[in-house]
């Protein structure tokens, strides 16, 4: 076991109506839209707007010193095309100064009186805030990057707590993410993504969280994730989690992760260049973990029944081999014909799970494809659902949250592409044609009649590159699921 220090840190976030100099901030933020002047300010802020050191486009930044407190000037563009998602970004723009100049304590004037920008500035400033310094010797306060952020305070018109306070809630499950996601896989073994479920289940009221190994998959006659299994000493993890709250209503919604925690590809080993990458495999479980756990905390009233599948890909003499034929829950047959295409094997049998526990509503979230990233980079995920009502809300949840995605087809004609020769489905076509959708397709078989939408995330689970999430891991797709969940609430 490495010599791990983990050393959960929290910041303190609230929302205030006192004016930002009446607040004990140490730095305040200040946002600029053009053709508005400078906001009411002590004297000395505004001649910053004057002079053109202060700018209205978009990601200028300006620092004055007034009333004994530093004052962040940013940039906001026109207000007719200002919202949440540029409020994230313009909030880890000005965390990114703050910390150069040490700030501790720091306050945002909203520059709208709305919620949802509230929401994202606390958002963005904590997503920026986060660092990943779990196996340093030091703790990074001399390295000479500013000291950590001990307080965010929010203020402005109107009541937006409760807003502001969901709004830490989910980017603390975000950053609970990366965590997770930055954990080399040496350290995250599929055991221990199942003793952190389990941990989370002992501390959130209502969340219940039930791990079961290779002698469970056995049982549930899991064959497909079983295969993957195989060829590895780690030990793998079924993760079913439920969360069903009395006030619920609306339908069960099922949230599925693939949580590989390293895939070497198997007997198809991947090519050795950022093989280091694939501990990253695991984005969709750490994804749906984190979702869950937060929307637990928040006390939404929604049923949740969330399934991950962790375990590594490894090759061995044990390993599952190109050729084989694997049997999955539902009784579908598979010829695995490149063990490099596993995580569908894994969430075969996941979802099968899922729509057995009574899921009415499934989601899952995957690194699944390499396509997907030469299709939309890292600005969209790829979505592909069976249900036109379940693809809009997973699309207005994105919408709404910052973490987009793009619908890609499903047809009959890619069904024909992943029939077996000598099994019902084949993981792994010869054909180079439509590689995302085909994952998708090939995905579909396993939820029979359940409305089911599959996120492909291998582009945007880690080396985003927004301002609020540059290199590393993202925790891409716990703000949609969240916001996904909320609309099951109304």
């Amino acid at each position: 076991m490495l010599p791990a220090r983990y050393c959960a840190r929290t910041v303190n976030v609230s929302w205030s109506t006192l004016p930002p100099a009446q607040t004990d901030a140490d730095t305040v933020a200040l946002g600029l839209f053009e053709g508005e002047g400078a906001p009411a300010a002590p004297d000395g802020v505004g001649s910053l707007l004057d002079s053109g050191e202060a700018r209205t486009a978009p990601k200028s930044l300006a620092l004055t010193h007034a009333d004994g407190k530093r004052w962040l000037l940013v940039g906001l563009g026109k207000r007719e095309d200002f919202g949440a998602e540029d409020a994230r970004v313009a909030a880890a723009l000005a965390r990114e100064r703050a910390k150069e100049i040490s700030c501790e304590r720091l306050c945002w004037v909203s520059p709208a009186n709305d919620p949802a920008v509230a929401g994202a500035l606390v958002e963005g400033t904590l997503l920026a805030d986060y660092s990943f310094e779990t196996f340093k010797s030091s703790d990074g306060e001399g390295d000479g990057k500013g000291k950590r952020l001990a307080q965010l305070i929010i203020c402005g018109e109107g009541e937006h707590s409760s807003a502001v306070k969901q709004a830490a809630v989910v980017g603390g499950a975000v950053n609970e993410a990366r965590d997770l996601q930055n954990r080399p896989a040496n350290d995250l073994t599929p055991t221990a993504l199942g003793e952190h479920a389990k941990a989370l289940g002992r501390e959130i009221a209502g969340l219940s969280v039930e791990v079961e190994g290779r002698e469970g998959l056995a049982q549930r006659k899991m064959g497909a994730f079983a295969a993957v299994a195989q060829g590895s000493e780690q030990e793998p993890a079924l993760i079913t989690l439920r969360y069903e709250p009395a006030s619920a209503t609306g339908p069960v919604l099922g949230i599925v992760g693939k949580a590989v925690t390293f895939d070497s590809g198997g007997i198809s080993l991947k090519p050795g260049a950022k093989m280091a990458e694939m501990k990253f495999d695991m984005s969709g479980g750490a994804a749906a973990i984190s979702a869950i756990s937060a929307i637990a905390r928040l006390g939404l009233p929604v049923r949740i029944v969330g399934v991950v599948g962790a375990t590594e890909n490894l090759p061995s003499g044990r390993s599952v081999k190109p050729g084989d034929i694997v049997v999955a829950a539902n009784g579908k047959t598979i010829e695995v014909n490149n063990t490099d295409a596993e995580g569908r094997l894994v969430l075969a049998d996941c979802l099968c799970h899922a729509v057995s526990l009574g899921a009415e509503r499934i989601v899952d979230l995957a690194t699944l494809t390499g396509a997907v990233i030469v299709a939309l980079g890292s600005t969209y995920a790829g979505v592909m659902a069976n249900d036109e009502e379940l693809a809009a809300e997973v699309d207005a949840a994105g919408q709404r949250s910052g973490e987009i995605v793009w619908r890609l087809p499903l047809h009959s004609e890619y069904d024909e592409l992943i029939k077996g020769k000598y099994a019902d489905l084949d993981n792994a076509p010869e054909a180079r044609k439509a590689g995302t959708i085909v994952g998708g397709a090939f995905l579909s078989n396993f939820v029979g009649e359940t409305p089911w939408a599959h996120l492909d995330i291998a582009g945007s689970a880690w080396d985003l590159g927004r301002a609020y999430v540059g290199k590393g891991a993202s925790g891409y797709g716990v703000r949609l699921l969240v916001e996904l969940a909320r609309s099951y609430c109304a």
